[in-house]
């Protein structure tokens, strides 16, 4: 799956936020604020390019150390927001 064009990760206020690039397309009731775990594996994606949930969840338990399971539920969950979204494609 990939990131759809278009979406990026911005400090906002001092908050990481994910919105759409371009004013005509930002729909402010789907933009998505971004704690430091989903701010990273959103560069993960993009550092990826095509990933998948097994790339994501080598990439946060590397840098984390995080427990694999808890990092797989986590990434899944995460993932299915972006879905839900419209920032990714498969």
């Amino acid at each position: 799956m990939r990131l759809k064009k278009g979406f990026i990760l911005r400090d906002v206020c001092g908050e990481q936020v994910i919105c759409a690039e371009e004013l005509g397309s930002v729909n402010f009731g789907k933009m998505l604020v971004a704690n430091e775990t989903t701010a990273a594996l959103w560069r993960y994606a993009v550092k990826q390019g095509d990933f998948t949930v097994e790339s994501l969840v080598a990439a946060l338990c590397e840098e984390y150390d995080a427990d694999k399971a808890v990092a797989l539920k986590d990434v899944t969950a995460l993932l299915e927001k972006w879905r839900n979204y419209d920032m990714i494609e498969d």
